[in-house]
This record gives structure tokens, C-alpha cells and sequence, in this order.
């Protein structure tokens, strides 16, 4: 374990040479363009931090990091632990990325205070972390792991002491493997008490001291990617070697959605009046653009919405699903009783919104041989250049291109569409290849310019009156990426996957001054 000194000791290499390189190179260009000292130093504040500092946004508005539990924590089969869906995947040979594991990863079990201490030395002012489902319950309900308590125990205890604020999220894709073999997690309708359990377990735990909470991250990506095309675990999917595309993913969303509402509901019901805290979702939305202004395009694009996000918060904010999702699935679609639409209905305080890239989308409409599924359904085909230009330049994933006016478009979506909802960016960011080097990977200025140009995006939704009150970078360390295991990075700090030592990077030392409004 590497002790807060080392970290200390690593905070101010390579990625504040980086930041002073760039600081000199924008002082000589501005100086030889016959500035006078005190104007190129202004610019040179100007061209680093893109003009924007916490003083740009409303007063309150919180800037901070987010992770999950599987991704960073390591320990995955100790200290009482149980495994997870997530743990049963990666077993198999050839579903992750050199058949990585997340059983070690950044071992931040054992080094959270070296986390959080860079956490609060770059200016953040919160972490949005997860809580390992299955290290609380190993076997999804019943017994107890109390080292796992007193684990997040520690974590909330620490970053409280140091100033950091807790965003507790519940599930992170990582349900107990026991409830998949038990009852088929999931596709069972059991699993929503269960969930209902363990959020109860958890408010009465940590909420004398987590005082914002969220259900799930992502419910879109965990039925899709799980059910439709079995990308992520438990791997389901039609030509998968079990599964239905055309009903499951629906099936899975319907239990999800009940999931979130029956712990809102425990919340409400038992803990928010004297805890005071607050509770919403996290949901993923890349903006969908019509690749022409031809009606059917237009219709597409709207419909893509619709299967995307409003997918789970048209029926959190307005009770029903959206009426192209009805339309197109009918009764493969799962209904409400009139008792769940009340719990469902109006069920968060805030939504969380994970936002990345945007693509173009046209009108596919279906024929005789396509597979009846999720994605078929929606009945659309992405597109991800016009007349030969690129929506944007392309990241190292294949699925995301830097495209900020994207994120300005889906926030004033959410704000219009659903009644200008309490919302924090929850996610956002972008990643390098897993190969670089140290010295490759502090200086990441690909990573700066993403973060400048949507972070002033998102100042202009603000702007325009979109009731957004945070902000969370994806994220602070590089760690296990899902499929892509340690070939993606998309941390702040560089994490030598071999030593664990960190390096923060020169967008660290940018949140840094652009939370601390010093230049």
C-alpha cells in the first residue's frame, strides 16, 4: 500500500511539467504577437482553462470525481466478498481484453486515502463511488459481510474528515452471482425486493453520514448490453447460449425501474425526514442528431431518444413508457399496475446524466429478415460522419467520438422534455490507449481540450436555464474498463498498472485551476 507521502511525493511530476510546458508554450506564442507581459499572461490563463472557473457556474455547483466499485476497488474475492455477475464473465476465456480481471485492479480497498487525498489536492469537491453489492450481501441477501461494511466505512469516514463529500451509487452492474444462479437475477421479478433489502441495509449504515444516493448507474447498458446483444455480463442475447433480445431487455428494464423505485421508496418512507439526504438514478444518454432534416430522419432521431434515455425516465417522471417504445413493442413491452405507477412516478430527487459522444442516426425501418430485438427496434441506424465529415475525431474507443456540442443538446433535452429536472453530470470524459507510457500518458492534452470545450458547453446549458448543479469527471484513476480491461485509460491520473503507483496528469492539474480559479 502506498502511503499518503509517496502520493505526495508523485503529485507534482510529470503532469505538472506538463502543465508548466504548455503554460510557456502559450506565453512565448502570446509574447511574440507583441503583447505586453501582463496581457499574455492572461491569455495564457485564457487559452489553458478555456475562460472557465468556479465562478462561472452557480453557487453550490459541485465538481468532483466518479468510479465504481468493480472497477477500482480490487479484493474482488477476499475479505468476504462474494463474486459478482461481473466475476463469472470475465472467467470466461476471450470476453475481456487479454483475459484481464478486475481481482486486483488499482487496489483502492487498501489505498483510498491515497485516492482521496489527490482528490482534494487537485480541488475536488465530491466522489461519486459504488457500493459492491455482493461484498455487503455475498450471497445477494441474508448474511452480513462486515469487513465490507467496515470498508465504506472507512472510505466515508475518511472523506468526510478531508473534506470530500460521498456520492454513494448501489449497483454498478455488479449484482451478487449467488441471485443469477438462485433465481435468475434479473429476468426475476424477486430481484426487486431483494435490491429494496440491500438499499434499506445501506441507508440505515451509511446514511448518517452519505447524505446524496443513487439507485443505479446506467440501467440502459446493464439491460441492453447484458440482454440484447449479451456484450457485458451475464451475456444473454438471442444467438447467445441463452437468452431473448426481442424480451428480455425489456423484462430486465422493467425490474430495474421497479428496483429504483421500491429503495426510493424505503428512503422516503424510513430515512429521508431525519437523514435529510437525497436520492435520484444515473442514466446514460448519448445525443442522437438527425443525419438529414427529412422527416423520417428527424423521426429516428427522436425515436433513438426515446429508446435511449427515455427509456427509463419518461416513466420516472410522466408513469408510462414513451409512446414510440409502446407503439413499436407492444406486448412484448412490460405494463404497469396503477399501484407501481405511483411508486415509479416522480421517484427521484435528481437524475444523474452520463454523457460522452453523440451520433448521427437515420431511418432504418426493419424488413423480413431482421432480428426482432432491443436494437432492433428502435428502428434507426447510426452514422457517424456527414457529406465525408466525421461527427468528431474518434477517442481510443470505437464507440466514442469527441463531440461537445452533444452534451449541450442532451442536457437541454433532459431540461425541456422532462421538466427541467434537478440533474448533475455524472459522468464525462474520454481515454487514451492502455500502452502509453508514463511519460506518453501525463501529458494528455487531447484529454484537456475534451474536458474545456464540453465543460463550456455545459456552462452554456446552465446558461440557457438547465437546473444542473454538478459535475463529475470519468474519472479520477485509470483502471479495469469493462471489455476493453487495461487497454483504455480514462483517468486523470495515470495508474502504472504493474507498481499501482499514481501520476496525476495534466487534466488533473487543469480541474485543479479551474476549480481553484487561481489563473
Amino acid at each position: 500500500m502506498a502511503d499518503a507521502s509517496r502520493s505526495r511525493a508523485r503529485v507534482g511530476g510529470g503532469g505538472r511539467r506538463s502543465v508548466l510546458a504548455l503554460l510557456l508554450l502559450l506565453s512565448v506564442g502570446a509574447r511574440a504577437s507583441g503583447d505586453g507581459e501582463a496581457g499574455a499572461g492572461e491569455k495564457v490563463a485564457a487559452a489553458w482553462t478555456g475562460g472557465l472557473s468556479r465562478r462561472s457556474f452557480p453557487k453550490g455547483f459541485v465538481f468532483g470525481t466518479a468510479a465504481s466499485a468493480y472497477q477500482v476497488e480490487g479484493m474482488a474475492h477476499k475479505d468476504g466478498r462474494g463474486p459478482s455477475i461481473w466475476d463469472a464473465f470475465i472467467s470466461i476465456p476471450g470476453e475481456i481484453a487479454n483475459n484481464a480481471t478486475a481481482d486486483v485492479t488499482v487496489d483502492e480497498y487498501h489505498r483510498y486515502k491515497e485516492d482521496v487525498n489527490i482528490m482534494k489536492r487537485m480541488g475536488f469537491d465530491a466522489y461519486r463511488f459504488s457500493i459492491s453489492w455482493s461484498r455487503i450481501f455475498p450471497n445477494g441477501t441474508g448474511k452480513v459481510n462486515w469487513k465490507g461494511v467496515a470498508y465504506y466505512n472507512r472510505l466515508i469516514n475518511y472523506m468526510l474528515k478531508i473534506g470530500i463529500t460521498p456520492y454513494a451509487n448501489l449497483y454498478h452492474y455488479d449484482l451478487p452471482e449467488a441471485l443469477e444462479v438462485q433465481y435468475g437475477g434479473l429476468l426475476n421479478r424477486k430481484v426487486v425486493n431483494s435490491f429494496a433489502d440491500y438499499a434499506d441495509f445501506c441507508f440505515k449504515t451509511f446514511g448518517d453520514r452519505v447524505k446524496n444516493w443513487m439507485t443505479f448507474n446506467e440501467p440502459r447498458v446493464v439491460a441492453a448490453l447484458g440482454y440484447d446483444d449479451g456484450r457485458f455480463a451475464p451475456g444473454r442475447c438471442t444467438k447467445c447460449k441463452a437468452g431473448n433480445s426481442a424480451t428480455e431487455p425489456y423484462i430486465v428494464a422493467h425490474h430495474l425501474i421497479l428496483s429504483h423505485a421500491a429503495a426510493v421508496q424505503r428512503y422516503r418512507q424510513k430515512y429521508q425526514l431525519t437523514q435529510k439526504g437525497r436520492i435520484g438514478i444515473l442514466l446514460d444518454f448519448v445525443w442522437y442528431e438527425a443525419l438529414t432534416n427529412s422527416t423520417a430522419d428527424q423521426a429516428a432521431a427522436e425515436r433513438s431518444r426515446d429508446f435511449h434515455v427515455g427509456w427509463f425516465l419518461h416513466p420516472i417522471i410522466y408513469g408510462q413508457y414513451p409512446n414510440s417504445v409502446q407503439k413499436i413493442v407492444k406486448e412484448r413491452l412490460p405494463k404497469f399496475t396503477a399501484d407501481e405507477i405511483n411508486i415509479v412516478k416522480g421517484s427521484i430527487d435528481y437524475v444523474g446524466v452520463n454523457q460522452y459522444t453523440a451520433y448521427y442516426v437515420r431511418d432504418q425501418q426493419p424488413n423480413a429478415t431482421t432480428l426482432l430485438s432491443y436494437s432492433s427496434d428502435w428502428h434507426a441506424e447510426f452514422v457517424y460522419e456527414r457529406n465525408g465529415v466525421p461527427i468528431g475525431p474518434r477517442a481510443n474507443s470505437d464507440w466514442l467520438y469527441i463531440v461537445p456540442w452533444g452534451l449541450y443538446k442532451a442536457v437541454t433535452y433532459v431540461k425541456e422534455k422532462y421538466g427541467n429536472p434537478t440533474m448533475f453530470l455524472s459522468e464525462n470524459g474520454m481515454d487514451d490507449p492502455g500502452n502509453v507510457t508514463v511519460a506518453q500518458g501525463v501529458h494528455d492534452a487531447t484529454r484537456v481540450a475534451y474536458y474545456r470545450s464540453y465543460i463550456t458547453k455545459l456552462k452554456e446549458a446552465i446558461d440557457g436555464g438547465a437546473n444542473c448543479v454538478g459535475y463529475f469527471a470519468w474519472s479520477l484513476l485509470d483502471n479495469f474498463e469493462w471489455k476493453l480491461g487495461y487497454t483504455a485509460r480514462f483517468g486523470l491520473v495515470y495508474v502504472d498498472f504493474k507498481t499501482l503507483r499514481r501520476y496525476p496528469k495534466s487534466s488533473a492539474y487543469w480541474f485543479r485551476d479551474v476549480i481553484s480559479g487561481k489563473i
